[in-house]
């Protein structure tokens, strides 16, 4: 039987300095910033073998945290400014709006859906929630997922 891995959480400066390039070298992958593990160990000043050995048993919290992803559903009154106040709020609690979708207004109203990763917001979803429905023009504001 396969022994179960065990998860620590560790301040960067307590790690040894292999594991923080090794991390580096992971991110600069990802962004693109270089386009090979050659090119990553290189610029990091570490070998292939090491990177390669460590790059699964490394990963920044913050991206552990990520995927707190929440949709919500709002029926707007139909006039300008109304979704750029509501986009507002999300950017005040820092909420990363990832979708906006819109159906065409009828009868004066308009019903968007948007969903927003939450893992930097401050404030509990039930007060993110009522300060969306609070914002002038929004009629309800409701999760739908997440």
């Amino acid at each position: 039987m396969a022994k179960q891995p065990k998860y620590y959480i560790i301040e960067a400066s307590a790690l040894p300095e292999i594991f923080l390039k090794v991390a580096e070298a992971k991110r600069i992958l990802s962004t693109g910033e270089v386009s090979t593990v050659n090119e990553a160990t290189k610029r990091m000043g570490i070998s292939r073998s090491a990177f390669y050995k460590y790059r699964d048993a490394i990963l920044p919290f913050q991206n552990m945290m990520k995927g707190r992803i929440i949709t919500f559903q709002l029926m707007l009154h139909d006039e300008p400014g109304v979704l750029s106040a509501l986009l507002m709020v999300y950017a005040k609690e820092k909420a990363n709006v990832l979708t906006i979708n819109s159906i065409i207004p009828t009868n004066g109203h308009a019903l968007v859906t948007i969903s927003a990763e939450l893992t930097d917001v401050a404030v509990s979803l039930e007060e993110l929630l009522a300060e969306l429905g609070a914002t002038p023009g929004v009629i309800k504001a409701d999760i739908i997922a997440g």
